[in-house]
């Protein structure tokens, strides 16, 4: 199979849908003689969050000269970049190489009842362990896909464990309080193993605080065990904060991503950096650190991708996210006019995020279809009472007949959409 081959036979696994628990994936991994276990590990989960955690945290690893491996999800540039060494995404070479190594053992399982139709992630998160081990990569930086419990990434015991954000997201898998959501996110601390704890509120903290004193694992909270002091935007494009745990206080970090909540994102992930460095045995210099984290970049998150005129990607792609994004407009560009094109999947709360977007002074709103399975139609947006349009395109031609002066366009909802416009707009870079 040539490239497009293979990532068409990885997409043609999600007819399958989600299907959560590790029965699949640990038979794939055995088969493989379990390549998990031979790599050193971070895992990162959480509503929100976890890419720009990610990031900085693989930028600060990388100031010390390590090989890091990253497992992130969706992509937003290139199918690639969901498995990458230092930003540098998998080839379409090594990707067919290891799809020709794992096909056999797909079409295999798939003639036993009990584990056949093993779906795109587990196969990609296979891919990702045998990819990493033979690349000889220092330290393997692991995404949650959904949930923890019963997602496939949960086969590894890390140095480190993360818990971002808890917000409400796949409900449907996950349950629809914050209890039970938070007891699907701590099922991935392993015993004895820290865990570095976001910004959640205190019924899910209760939740992954117990769970984790019968894992032994010490508990690292935000803005309690570790803390942060928003300072101000940069002048540039991002934000300014001081930092402070027992063992570090940074003054003035600069972050080039924007918004509050980078701020957070920053944090948790200079917390983990430390707990890593103890055990890997890394000097722990300021200096690294600052510049470190002004390298972090992520795409579609507040990316600014144009400044005459002026447009924004936002990934707002559920109602937390949302709620996050609305605060940052009504700071960071109180008192601009702003142009907001909006698309989002059906199997989102869209009621809920466009009335927390229209929540924002000086902001007329287009929401549109774009070209996705699973994305909101123009007929179901009439059916909630807002003026549609069929592509984006136009929606963005409409904004941009109205622009004055300083007047922000800003392009939100779900990544795929974002990835969309960005592409688009950008030709790929």
């Amino acid at each position: 199979m040539n490239v497009e081959e293979t990532i068409a036979w990885i997409h043609e696994r999600t007819k399958f849908g989600i299907r959560p628990g590790l029965i699949r994936i640990d038979e794939i991994l055995n088969r493989l003689d379990n390549p998990q276990n031979k790599l050193k590990t971070v895992h990162i989960g959480g509503t929100n969050g976890k890419g720009s955690t990610t990031t900085f945290l693989r930028c600060l690893l990388e100031e010390q000269g390590l090989r890091v491996g990253t497992f992130t999800s969706p992509y937003v540039e290139c199918f690639n970049e969901r498995i990458a060494i230092n930003g540098e995404h998998i080839s379409d070479e090594r990707l067919v190489e290891l799809v020709a190594a794992i096909k056999p053992i797909i079409d295999d399982m798939d003639t036993v009842e009990s584990l056949k139709n093993a779906v795109e992630f587990e196969i990609l998160t296979a891919i990702m362990f045998q990819y990493f081990l033979d690349e000889k990569v220092d330290i393997v930086l692991v995404e949650v896909g959904l949930g923890g419990t019963y997602d496939c990434t949960n086969v590894i015991t890390p140095l480190v464990s993360a818990i971002t954000t808890i917000g409400y997201d796949h409900v449907d898998i996950l349950g629809d309080t914050i209890e039970e959501i938070a007891a699907q996110k701590a099922g991935i601390i392993k015993e004895n193993v820290p865990v570095v704890v976001g910004k959640v509120e205190e019924a899910a903290f209760e939740v992954i605080s117990a769970y984790a004193k019968k894992m032994n694992s010490p508990v690292f909270r935000y803005q309690e065990d570790f803390t942060s002091k928003y300072i101000q935007p940069d002048s540039e494009w991002g934000e300014v904060f001081n930092y402070r745990s027992n063992e570090l206080d940074l003054s003035h970090v600069v972050i080039s991503l924007l918004g509050k909540h980078q701020v957070d994102n920053a944090s948790l992930a200079i917390r983990m950096y430390e707990l890593i460095s103890k055990e890997l045995e890394l000097p722990l210099s300021s200096k690294d650190i600052v510049k470190g984290l002004k390298k972090a970049f992520w795409p579609g998150r507040m990316e600014k991708i144009s400044d005459e005129p002026l447009i924004v990607l936002d990934g707002a792609h559920n109602d937390h996210a949302m709620k996050v994004m609305v605060n940052n407009l009504k700071t960071e560009f109180k008192g601009q006019h702003i142009h907001a094109i909006f698309g989002a999947l059906s199997t989102k709360d869209i009621s809920a995020m466009v009335k927390d977007l229209t929540s924002v002074p000086n902001l007329d709103l287009r929401v549109t279809a774009f070209d996705y399975p699973k994305a909101f139609t123009k007929e179901q947006y009439e059916e909630l009472g807002l003026t549609a349009f069929t592509d984006w395109r136009e929606a963005l031609a409409e904004s941009l007949k109205e622009l004055t002066g300083d007047d922000l366009i800003l392009v939100t909802g779900s990544l795929y959409f974002i990835s969309q416009v960005r592409e688009t707009l950008l030709g790929g870079n």
